[in-house]
């Protein structure tokens, strides 16, 4: 008995650990754009955030039923399994914050539950059609809608607005961006967070302390919206940097304009209980209200490689879980060895981010790399002449060039 209660303990503790990075994770997909736009200063765009998260934490538990109940079977699943699953999906969340990839922290999660149940028990463990419904169908319809939708409202916005007067109206975006981005902080809540409530009521049935399809207790929801919270307030500026301007440049329109259609894709998922990746949606949003505008651009460098991690996150969160699951069998030793191995891991990639500090005071930098004609054009151009030595600069200076039309001097002859 005390061994289940160690074992169950840690699993809720990593399970909040996970909630923590999935905040800052995410803090991207409500502020990035409001913070590029100078709608709102970082670390109060942070702060708001961080309270709406929680807020939207207790409006809906569907999501979190999802997880709990409809994933994976819930007889046979051990405490052990979810704890593996964890595993796979922080070590994923922090390598993809440490290069500023906004991927998917969801379906990171849903990665490290089926590689660890499939480990554990086979592929029966994994309910197929809920897999396919409720998780790879929205992973692709959400940024499709959500960019459809953010390009038609903001070439829509910019049609109506166009005899508006301009301080006026860039006022008026300001505060409806704001109010958006509230939106989706609040969606975030309802959605994210109730992911790690169900990782946590189902590790509380695997090991008989709740009955089966109970719904998660209220300590749960509350520690759950507290961690994605405190996370959301550590700000993730490596990522909000990547999706506020990495991605494209944006107006006040057009960040009003994204962060209204995200909101309103996820919170009507939240309402079906489809477990939805609150990225996709906002990182569709950004790209669509991007080419929603004239002259508008998407870096499509920087989409490229955020849609190969995208590719990514199912099966390399559910091959290091289904790992660490292999290892977690062996007995306590590999359970002890598997926490020694993540804790090892967070704590070195956390070092090797301290190289390059990106925070609320250079958020907004990007270094713009140069295109591959100008590298090339570089690369054959010779520099120009410069004297081999200062004293010459100097003495180049100040005497006269002699005129081209001046004769030569006579040369003496022998």
């Amino acid at each position: 008995m005390e061994n289940f209660s160690l074992i169950l303990a840690i699993v809720v503790v990593t399970a909040l650990a996970f909630d923590f990075t999935n905040g800052f994770h995410d803090t991207a997909n409500a502020m990035a754009t409001t913070i590029s736009t100078g709608a709102l200063k970082p670390k109060v765009a942070v702060a708001m955030s961080a309270v709406l998260n929680l807020v939207g934490a207790f409006l809906s538990v569907e999501v979190a039923n999802t997880i709990s109940k409809g994933l994976v079977d819930e007889t046979g699943i051990r405490p052990e399994v979810i704890f593996a699953a964890l595993v796979g999906a922080i070590l994923w969340n922090l390598l993809t914050w440490l290069v500023g990839l906004p991927s998917s922290s969801s379906h990171a999660l849903m990665g490290g539950l089926i590689g660890a149940a499939v480990a554990s028990a086979g592929f029966g463990a994994v309910h197929g059609d809920v897999l396919v419904t409720k998780v790879l169908i929205p992973a692709i319809a959400a940024p499709l809608v959500a960019g459809l939708a953010a390009l038609l409202a903001t070439r829509l916005t910019y049609t109506f607005g166009k005899k508006a007067d301009g301080k006026a109206a860039a006022k008026g975006y300001r505060t409806g961006q704001i109010a958006s981005a509230g939106l989706v902080s609040l969606a975030h809540g309802t959605n994210d967070a109730q992911k790690t409530m169900g990782v946590i009521t189902l590790a509380l049935v695997a090991g008989g302390a709740v009955a089966p399809d109970s719904d998660p207790p209220m300590w749960v929801i509350l520690s759950a919206g507290i961690a994605i919270a405190l996370g959301t307030y550590l700000g993730g500026w490596r990522i909000i940097r990547t999706m506020g301007k990495g991605l494209t440049d944006l107006q006040p329109q057009q960040g009003f304009a994204a962060q209204t259609s995200a909101a309103t894709v996820i919170l009507a998922s939240s309402h079906l209980g489809f477990s939805l990746s609150t990225t996709h949606s906002v990182s569709g949003s950004v790209m669509g209200a991007g080419l929603g505008r004239k002259g508008g651009v998407v870096r499509w460098s920087t989409a490229t490689r955020m849609f190969v991690a995208w590719g990514l996150t199912l099966p390399a969160a559910a091959l290091v879980a289904a790992l660490a699951e292999y290892v977690t069998g062996l007995g306590n030793w590999g359970t002890a060895a598997v926490a020694v191995f993540l804790v090892a891991s967070s704590a070195a990639i956390w070092k090797i981010s301290r190289r390059e500090v990106v925070d609320h005071t250079n958020v907004n930098e990007t270094e713009e790399s140069p295109g591959v004609v100008t590298t090339a054009i570089a690369a054959v151009t010779p520099p120009p002449a410069t004297p081999a030595h200062p004293a010459a600069e100097e003495l180049a200076a100040t005497v006269p060039a002699s005129s081209s039309t001046e004769p030569a001097p006579s040369q003496a002859t022998v």
